[in-house]
């Protein structure tokens, strides 16, 4: 599903030029659910961004489903997302003057689907997330938690093959934070979404199946994780050594967790 190689990002700022992202190197499977961990400023929503084509990078390769984004035109991109993509943000990002069902169908009406099927969408992703109810409620009568889960339904509503996520629950209480993981984790193996998010929690990363973690810009080392029978492992960038020795049932060293919030 995914799969980038040596990727280098720098941007120009008034003191010189900053290394976003340093030659970052990591694959993941359809279906898996990956977390990108580590210290603010260290490259990861920028590395979220290269992976979504928002951003364009300087060096090595991207690709989505087999597509490499370093390919396409800024069009094609921006079609690839619409299609194939969604996007879940830390701040929910909703319109204030819509109700949840107007907010999830908007994406779908600004890309000339009919308003009637654009309107029965929505009211089903709105269903996924448990928030039918509250379809016709305005962002300011909604909880923090309930919010999110508004832009969890925005994400699906045009059936995406990746959901991209910048701390999703960077605004919530450790309860609501706890339910939100627990929603994108049953999207994930009920529907066969391959989720990437971004966090600086731990304990969200220890409920995917994968842990990235960066520093400096640098892919650092690749934590595999069994959620349902408690294995895990780890490796410093040698991803098929890792996958083979899960796969052999073999439990891997733990790794040194120091710094990895």
């Amino acid at each position: 599903m995914i799969e980038i190689r040596n990727v280098t990002l720098e941007y120009d700022t008034p003191n010189g030029k900053v290394l976003a992202v340093d030659d970052a190197s990591f694959a993941a499977a359809d279906a898996e659910f990956v977390c990108l961990v580590g210290p603010s400023g260290c490259g990861k929503t920028t590395l979220l961004n290269c992976l979504s084509g928002l951003d364009a990078i300087d060096a090595g390769e991207i690709e989505i489903e087999g597509v490499p984004l370093a390919g396409m035109s800024d069009r094609a991109r921006t079609d690839y997302r619409a299609r194939r993509m969604g996007f879940v943000f830390q701040f929910y990002n909703l319109m204030p003057v819509l109700s949840s069902v107007e907010n999830v169908e908007l994406p779908l009406l600004i890309a000339r689907v009919h308003a009637r099927e654009a309107r029965r969408r929505a009211v089903e992703a709105l269903e996924m997330v448990g928030l039918e109810r509250w379809a016709d409620h305005l962002p300011d009568e909604l909880s923090g938690g309930q919010r999110q889960r508004v832009t969890i339904a925005r994400a699906l509503v045009n059936d995406p093959a990746i959901v991209w996520a910048d701390e999703p629950t960077g605004d919530l209480d450790s309860e609501n934070a706890a339910e939100i993981t627990d929603l994108m984790r049953r999207l994930n193996v009920e529907r066969g979404l391959s989720f990437v998010i971004v966090t600086h929690d731990i304990g969200v990363g220890r409920k995917t199946d994968r842990i990235v973690r960066m520093l400096d810009g640098e892919v650092v080392e690749q934590e595999l994780l069994e959620v349902g029978n408690g294995r895990a492992g780890h490796t410093g960038g040698d991803r098929h050594a890792a996958d083979a020795a899960r796969r052999g049932g073999r439990r891997l060293p733990e790794p040194d967790r120091a710094g990895a919030a």
